[in-house]
């Protein structure tokens, strides 16, 4: 099996691209935007970051074997006494999703890309591990998902990879659109549509507008796109594609999901129906929002040919992702982990977890502020207090300058709530008050930090 290269006349092809020394380019298999990584052979694409810009390492790539670097045309002067391939561009950020998508037509692999508002990383690990089953996978690792990490992953597929799984975000009008043409998937799924980035999308139909760029390149190139009918707004689209698969709860589709029950730790139990299959399995990942995610990992999985024992088998591998949904059960007490972000839907999902474990009456909420909402902010803080009804056995901990909003409404509806002006307050609570035989909920925004009070939890009930 040969391997993937990027050759001479493939560096030409980049618009605006000039080559010094070219007689001495020999075709390189791997590409590097971090010099530390960098081994001999190497091409690396020198990118100014926000931290860092790549141009203060050419050196240092070049003395860790780099056989040809990639740099600003503007800057070239610092570098004409190179005696290896100089290759000057306009952009070298742009230049490196160029040769990205360069890289993704030299492979063999189908490519299967997920976005959406919530729920794309753990969709995009759920469809790995069960193409796991059948295929060879290359995935997106970390949070590698807008326009350095979709090429970075794109590039880390080698003549190998049969399946190559990417997670595409976005929090900016055509950012997908822009990986979107990089990656050129074969199948392409939106998990829903919700409240995430309205800061910069504006509205629903504006996080939609972004969105569907993913689903509509992937048509253009006669893919498969999967049409979650659940949702409103992506469901009213769904005419516009002709290769699609329809998957949901609900109504007549492809690919149809059923929640037949729980265990008494709260874990879901699933039916799937597929044409002339069916199957059950119960999730060893927590909350109807992963039966959700589930739903749709299983209907990219059927269509790449899985069968309903292969699925069964991958789903047996799930874990929860480090901070999403992440049940840690002790003598005393179940603490929810689910502080990697929030959005008004997945904090209704958690809330729903939560009344779902009967393993302790008691349930206590402690909960940061969701960012990037826009003017809308205030108002959608002030919403989730419908989840919450005034029992004895419900305590809810806010901390934050929008969570004051939900503090409020609670009180108006006589849920215990306590806000928490100072993080280091809230912190001696959890670690002193009696909250014992109870299941635990911590969530918020990454910017909130709220792990830290996960952590205090965990130490406590260890």
């Amino acid at each position: 099996m040969d391997k993937v290269k990027i050759s001479l006349e493939d560096l030409f092809n980049i618009p605006g691209t000039v080559i010094f020394n070219p007689d001495v380019y020999r075709n390189v298999s791997f590409v590097e935007i971090d010099s530390r990584k960098v081994k001999h052979g190497y091409l690396f694409v020198a990118i100014k970051g926000e931290k860092f810009d790549g141009h203060n390492f050419v050196p240092d790539a070049i003395k860790n074997g780099a056989s040809a670097v990639v740099v600003d045309e503007k800057k070239w002067k610092r570098y004409n006494n190179l005696n290896i391939p100089v290759i000057t561009v306009k952009n070298t950020t742009e230049a490196y999703g160029e040769i990205a998508r360069v890289w993704r037509n030299k492979l063999k692999a189908k490519v299967y890309s997920i976005s959406g508002s919530n729920g794309k990383t753990t969709v995009k690990d759920m469809v790995a591990i069960l193409l796991s089953e059948k295929f060879k996978v290359v995935k997106t690792e970390a949070n590698n998902n807008n326009h350095i990490g979709v090429p970075l992953t794109v590039l880390s597929a080698t003549e190998k990879c049969e399946a190559l799984v990417l997670e595409q975000g976005t929090n900016h009008f055509d950012e997908i659109l822009y990986s979107a043409k990089i990656s050129q998937p074969d199948f392409a799924l939106l998990t829903n549509i919700g409240d995430s980035h309205l800061e910069f999308l504006k509205n629903r139909e504006g996080v939609y507008k972004e969105k569907a760029a993913l689903l509509n390149e992937t048509s253009t190139r006669g893919g498969t796109v999967f049409i979650n009918m659940d949702d409103p707004i992506i469901s009213k689209h769904h005419r516009e594609y002709k290769n699609k698969c329809t998957f949901g709860f609900k109504g007549t589709v492809d690919v149809k999901g059923k929640i037949i029950g729980n265990t008494e730790d709260g874990r879901t139990k699933i039916q799937i129906v597929y044409k002339d299959k069916k199957f059950e399995t119960v999730l060893p990942v927590y909350g109807e929002s992963n039966a959700k995610n589930f739903l749709a990992a299983a209907a990219i999985a059927l269509k790449a040919g899985l069968t309903g024992k292969e699925i069964i088998r991958g789903t047996k591998k799930f874990v929860a992702a480090h901070g999403r949904l992440e049940v840690k059960k002790f003598k005393n007490a179940v603490v929810i982990d689910d502080t990697y972000n929030a959005s008004p839907a997945s904090v209704e999902a958690a809330v729903e977890l939560v009344r779902k474990i009967k393993t302790f009456e008691n349930k206590l909420f402690v909960l940061g502020d969701m960012f990037e909402l826009g003017k809308s902010a205030p108002q959608l803080h002030k919403e989730l207090s419908k989840l919450f009804s005034a029992k004895k056995n419900i305590t809810v901990l806010t901390v934050g300058n929008l969570t004051k909003h939900l503090h409020k409404e609670l009180r108006k509806q006589k849920v215990r709530s306590i806000h928490f002006h100072l993080r280091e307050a809230l912190s001696l609570y959890l670690q002193y008050e009696e909250i014992d035989n109870s299941v635990i909920l911590v969530k918020g925004s990454r910017g909130m930090k709220m792990e830290e009070f996960a952590n205090i939890l965990e130490t406590r009930f260890e």
